[in-house]
């Protein structure tokens, strides 16, 4: 995906990039490659693929959620900067809270946040479940992208989130995931509110965005321990 059609591709989400923001995602595009040559973050580094695969694709989110309102955001093993540093960049209203568990990350991410200039966004090395105990119901939005399993990830977030507020899980096929998970929702007081099947342009590989939203209070459950949360391929 070159960058004219990258532009006429988001305005069909409803996104107008202006020419700050044009700019901002080319630097990002070449800090990463420069961090990628220190620390593994993606094995995409062509810049077309970037566009397409990161840059693109993490602005699918504005299919479920409207990221012009001033929205508190958690993105959960955040890598890369993916959805998170392109949402900030493209929607510098969000407030927005980026999760790692791999400090070295954390590194590179404040690095991005400095070299950009980006405001009302900060990284932290931590796991979920432990910073989610400590931030009960704060944000309005937790997402994560190719990131663990829906029921895990929604077990490690939930305390995280403010009732009516709302998991939206970034995938490929789930099918698998959503097989027995009703029982785990209903005791985490969460209701899958939509699941949103498309395929991005110009490849047409299968995309899933499912959105959770959270109906009540989160009972004291204490969930797994979250070794078993691993990048997924896209």
């Amino acid at each position: 995906m070159d960058k004219e059609l990258f532009i006429e591709e988001t305005k069909k989400l409803g996104i107008e990039l202006t020419t700050d923001t044009l700019n901002k995602l080319e630097e990002f595009y070449k800090i990463l490659i420069e961090w990628n040559e220190k620390i593994n973050l993606t094995g995409i580094t062509e810049e077309k693929e970037v566009y397409l695969k990161h840059f693109y694709d993490s602005l699918t989110l504005i299919r479920d959620v409207d990221l012009n309102e001033d929205l508190n955001v958690c993105d959960v093993g955040s890598g890369a900067g993916f959805p998170g540093i392109v949402l900030k960049i493209v929607f510098p209203n969000l407030k927005i809270t980026l999760i790692d568990s791999l400090n070295k990350r954390i590194i590179y991410l404040n690095d991005v946040i400095k070299r950009l200039d980006l405001k009302k966004i900060e990284a932290h090395h931590v796991r979920m479940e432990d910073y989610s105990r400590l931030n009960a119901e704060k944000f309005d939005i937790i997402t994560a992208r190719a990131v663990g399993n829906i029921k895990l990830l929604s077990e490690i977030s939930v305390r995280a989130l403010i009732i009516n507020g709302k998991l939206i899980f970034m995938k490929g096929n789930i099918e698998e995931e959503l097989v027995n998970i009703d029982n785990c929702l209903k005791l985490l007081k969460l209701e899958i509110t939509n699941i949103d099947k498309f395929q991005l342009p110009i490849e047409n590989s299968n995309r899933t965005i499912i959105s959770i939203k959270k109906i009540g209070s989160t009972p004291k459950i204490y969930p797994r321990s979250v070794d078993k949360i691993k990048k997924q391929p896209l």
